[in-house]
C-alpha cells in the first residue's frame, strides 16, 4: 500500500451560508460557493526533453532516474505524464440548506470543476478507497470529523451531516481528479445555533486516552522545519499492547495535521508495514513553524477511533 502526505497552503475564505456568495471569478454566485483549489508549488509545470519522474503528492520533488522515493513523505515517484495534466481546478460547494443550523441535518453538495471548463466533467481518482476525503473541523480545532461524499447522478458528490453546535468550521477537501495531482479545498462556514465554547490549545500533548484506549505520539527528531521526520503512534487497550488492528480506507491508521490557523493541511499515511500494531509508523515534515493539531484514525474492535495531539513545532 502506498501512502502519502500533501502540505498544502490552503487557499482562505470565509464564508456565511446564509447569502449569495462570489466564487472564485469575482462575478455572484446565488447560493454557490466556488473556491480554488491548491496543489505543491510547480504541480501544472510539464516536463520537455528527457523524462523526469516526481512524487504524486509533492510534484515540486523530481529525479530524472526512475525508482526514487520522495524525501517528503517516502512515496515513490512517478513519470511526470502520471501526476500533472497542466489543469488547474476549483471545488464548488453548495450545502442545503443554505443556512447551516446546528443540529439541523443538512446535505453538502460538492462538483469539482476544471478552470475555465467548468461544464466539463472532471473524474477523480479512488485514493485510499474513496474520490473524496471531507475533512471537517471547528475553526479552534477542539472537533474533528472524517467524511466521505458520494458520487450522484448529476454528476457531483454529496454526504449528510449535521452540525452538533453553532460557530465557525473548517471544510476541507482532499481529492485527486484523474491524471492530475493532489487537490485540497477549503471553506469556513458559519452555523447558526448556540455557539460551541472555543478552546485554546499550547502545550505539546502527546498522548491521548478514551475508552480504554492509549496513544502515545513520538518523533525520531526534535520538531524542527524542513527535516523528513520519522513519526510513531503506540497503541494500547487496557494497558495492553494493540496487535491486532484492521485497516481503514486500505491503511492500518489515518493522520491529518492542521496549523493553528487552520492554513496548513498535512495529510499522511503508514509506512508499508506487515504487523498490525501496536505501532503505526509514519514519514512527514513541516514547512511552517507553529502549533498544530494532530488527528489520528484507526480501526479496532469494528469500530474507528479519533485521537488527537498537540505539538510545536519549531523553526
Amino acid at each position: 500500500m502506498n501512502k502519502y502526505s500533501a502540505f498544502l497552503l490552503a487557499a482562505a475564505s470565509l464564508v456565511t451560508v446564509a447569502s449569495c456568495s462570489s466564487d472564485s471569478s469575482g462575478s455572484n454566485a446565488s447560493n454557490t460557493v466556488t473556491t480554488p483549489t491548491g496543489t505543491a508549488p510547480d504541480s501544472t509545470a510539464g516536463h520537455a526533453g528527457n523524462h523526469t519522474y516526481a512524487c504524486p503528492m509533492h510534484p515540486e520533488v523530481t529525479s530524472p532516474q526512475p525508482g526514487q522515493k520522495c524525501p517528503k513523505c517516502g512515496m515513490e515517484l512517478v513519470h511526470n505524464d502520471q501526476v500533472s495534466n497542466g489543469k488547474s481546478y476549483q471545488m464548488k460547494f453548495e450545502p442545503q440548506p443554505m443556512q447551516l443550523v446546528a443540529g439541523q441535518p443538512a446535505t453538502l453538495t460538492y462538483t469539482p470543476q476544471e478552470v475555465g471548463n467548468e461544464a466539463a466533467p472532471v473524474p477523480l481518482a479512488v485514493v485510499h478507497d474513496k474520490k473524496i476525503h471531507l475533512i471537517i473541523v471547528r475553526k479552534d480545532l477542539s472537533v474533528f470529523y472524517h467524511e466521505h461524499p458520494e458520487f450522484t447522478a448529476d454528476g457531483n458528490y454529496k454526504v449528510p451531516f449535521t452540525f452538533p453546535k453553532g460557530g465557525d468550521y473548517v471544510l476541507f477537501q482532499d481529492y485527486s481528479p484523474a491524471g492530475s495531482g493532489h487537490q485540497l479545498g477549503r471553506q469556513v462556514v458559519r452555523v447558526q445555533g448556540p455557539k460551541y465554547t472555543p478552546v485554546k490549545f499550547s502545550h505539546d500533548q502527546m498522548q491521548w486516552q478514551q475508552d480504554g484506549y492509549q496513544a502515545t505520539l513520538a518523533f525520531d527528531k526534535g520538531l524542527k522545519v524542513g527535516k523528513l521526520l520519522g513519526m510513531k503512534i503506540t497503541l494500547s487497550k487496557n494497558g495492553q499492547p494493540v496487535t491486532d488492528l484492521d485497516k481503514y480506507l486500505g491503511a492500518l491508521g489515518h493522520v491529518v495535521v492542521i496549523s493553528e490557523d487552520t492554513e496548513r493541511y498535512l495529510h499522511v499515511h503508514p509506512n508499508d508495514q506487515a504487523d498490525k500494531g501496536p505501532v503505526i509508523g509514519f514519514n512527514t515534515s513541516f514547512e511552517a513553524p507553529g502549533l498544530y493539531r494532530v488527528f489520528l484514525q484507526f480501526n479496532h474492535g469494528g469500530q474507528i477511533h479519533t485521537g488527537n495531539f498537540t505539538i510545536n513545532v519549531k523553526a
